[in-house]
């Protein structure tokens, strides 16, 4: 088993999906498997579980269970993948939107600043944009917007000017030509690391287009999920936490959803304490109420 990940509010996010014994569920982030074998311990003999992820190393922590499926997909197409694997409607879809601690601690996949290596912060490897190019293609302007609304610092400008005068001396193409970029743009005030990994996770966010990806999630969930179904995903960006809000609150307005948390759960100190990465986690909740399919 490859060590992937330490599954976040992982007791409150089983309480929240209310499993059924016989019931079907989708856990849309499979990483490590933490959520998938909770899950499947709540689970009985008729039981079903799908479990979604875009990077094949997950498949690794598979366990040997008959009622799990492994799917090697971006969630953004979860209906489909289900209508293919027979399944039409879910009692539960779980997502966690953290990136797992494989993927942060393998150097060569460009996640984190930590090593010299390729700029590349791929998902899923066979997808072609990678960040090193969009450090190399992208405008001034749409790093500009890219480093603004992912990253939410107040210099974004200034930094995509940097980019791009860097870019015209050389490529840049791994994590040390990013840092020798960004030289003298960082703000005093900011520690160096955590300003650089608000850098790293929006050019995450771009390559892996991980909004829109969200947002398809959440839209086919309405298909999916049954009346009494449950919705829900565990965020780790203001941005990922605003779309799961409003989403949430337009479906109720129209009758198709219920909230069941009304404010966002956040993990405990001692969880924090035992896992730094939980620090930023919200997980929100929702209950199909009717079965219609969202337009």
């Amino acid at each position: 088993m490859v060590f992937y990940h330490i599954p976040v509010l992982l007791t409150e996010s089983i309480e929240f999906l209310a499993i059924k014994p016989e019931g079907t569920y989708l856990d849309a982030t499979f990483g490590g498997g933490g959520h998938s074998r909770a899950i499947l311990e709540q689970l009985g003999p008729e039981g079903r579980l799908l479990a979604f992820d875009q990077d094949p190393d997950s498949r690794d922590n598979l366990p040997d269970d008959d009622r799990i499926t492994w799917i090697h997909s971006n969630f953004r197409f979860i209906h489909n993948v289900c209508k293919y694997n027979g399944i039409t409607e879910a009692d539960g879809i779980l997502a966690d939107l953290g990136v797992s601690w494989h993927q942060f601690d393998t150097g060569q996949r460009g996640f984190s600043f930590r090593f010299d290596a390729p700029l590349d912060m791929r998902m899923n490897r066979a997808s072609e944009k990678t960040a090193a190019q969009v450090v190399n293609e992208y405008s001034k302007e749409d790093l500009t917007d890219i480093l603004f609304k992912y990253a939410e610092v107040k210099n974004a400008g200034a930094l995509a000017a940097a980019i791009v005068k860097a870019r015209a001396r050389n490529p840049i193409n791994t994590t040390k030509d990013l840092h020798r970029a960004l030289e003298g743009q960082i703000p005093p005030r900011l520690a160096e690391h955590k300003f650089l990994a608000r850098i790293y996770q929006a050019l995450r966010m771009e390559v892996n287009d991980e909004i829109r990806a969200l947002e398809g999630l959440l839209n086919q969930s309405l298909a999916l999920l049954k009346p009494g179904g449950r919705l829900v995903v565990i965020t780790y960006h203001s941005l990922e936490d605003r779309t799961v809000k409003h989403f949430i609150r337009d479906a109720a307005g129209n009758g198709l959803l219920r909230v069941v948390n009304k404010k966002p759960l956040i993990p405990e100190q001692e969880e924090i304490k035992k896992n730094t990465r939980a620090r930023s986690a919200k997980l929100r909740a929702a209950e199909k109420t009717e079965d219609k399919v969202h337009a």
